[in-house]
């Protein structure tokens, strides 16, 4: 029999634990039909709640369920990572805890599979229940995305994803310490069948992504998979040269003809402003690149396991 492996980042999450299992289970007809066996990797990302003792009442009862906790908060990328790491199974299935990612999806999902797709990926074809702010930005990141990086990253996409082991190890050789795995699964392609459904609510709890760690999320996408903010940055730097030769040459021109001297101190003020604005910008965008090279290079380890089951 093959194994379905399903990974489960938890961040104070106990209130969700047991609900995902029950829910899970209800699939469990179909997993016998196609046997497979079934293996539950709760990865807890340094919860701070009861996650980690709920997931051991799971373990008590059922040892399919396992357990892999961080030593602290790392991220729901490094715990995405940990799971594919510890992951046995012949297909491997990332899904949120909080049931956003439904279980009742699985069958039609191994089915795809079974037509010989390398992955089957989720995506959400509405946003009821976002706030229309946070909806705004995320389609407009999308568009950003799709016009500045050659990866292929699918407005409303999910984590929510079915592998085969061999894109799994694809995934797993991307050692990089800053990922965004949303372009990881584009960038290493294999054959993609993507399923379309309405978006679903948190059945317990609150989520842990507020507008500010969406933002520096989506700044981590841009740095990782496009060099266009680079570009960008020194476009307006030859931009601007341009414009302080013509300038000094205008300057020039009309003492020369006029004899009028050099006036105006306010509109000097607000061009020096606006250029020197530009330049931190412009600064900043390198610095962003020159962070993530920073962090590369020290070469530490994506995650630290306090412990396992």
């Amino acid at each position: 029999m093959k194994i379905l492996s399903v990974v489960v980042p938890c961040y104070n999450e106990e209130e969700s634990v047991e609900l995902f299992y029950t829910e899970l289970l209800k699939q469990e007809k179909c997993f016998r039909e196609k046997e497979l066996e079934l293996e539950i990797i709760f990865v807890n990302d340094g919860s701070r709640d009861g996650t980690v003792s709920e997931v051991k009442k799971l373990h008590e009862r059922d040892k399919r369920v396992r357990l892999v906790s961080f030593s602290r908060n790392f991220g729901k990328e490094a715990a995405m990572y940990a799971g594919m790491e510890k992951a046995k199974g012949d297909y491997v299935v990332l899904m949120d805890v909080d049931l956003q990612d439904p279980p009742a999806l699985l069958p039609e999902m191994l089915s795809y599979m079974e037509q010989g797709y390398d992955s089957v990926a989720t995506r959400r074809v509405s946003r009821k229940g976002e706030p229309p702010v946070r909806s705004f930005f995320a389609r407009l990141f999308y568009r950003l995305m799709h016009k500045i990086s050659k990866t292929e990253i699918m407005d409303g996409a999910r984590d929510y994803r079915l592998m085969t082991r061999q894109m799994v190890e694809a995934i797993l050789s991307m050692q990089e310490y800053n990922r965004f795995t949303k372009g990881i699964f584009g960038w290493v392609g294999f054959e993609t069948k993507w399923l379309e459904y309405e978006n679903v609510e948190r059945a317990r709890g609150e989520t842990k992504w507020n507008f500010w760690k969406l933002f520096l999320y989506s700044l981590e996408g841009i740095t990782a998979f496009s060099t266009a903010p680079l570009m960008f940055a020194s476009l307006m730097g030859v931009l601007f040269c341009i414009l302080a030769f013509a300038l000094i040459l205008f300057t020039i021109i009309r003492k020369i003809i006029f004899g009028d001297p050099v006036s105006g101190w306010p509109s000097l003020v607000c061009i020096i402003s606006l250029v020197s604005g530009v330049q931190l910008f412009c600064l900043g965008i390198v610095g962003q690149y020159l962070a993530k090279t920073y962090l590369e290079v020290k070469r530490r380890p994506i995650y630290i396991i306090k412990e396992e089951l």
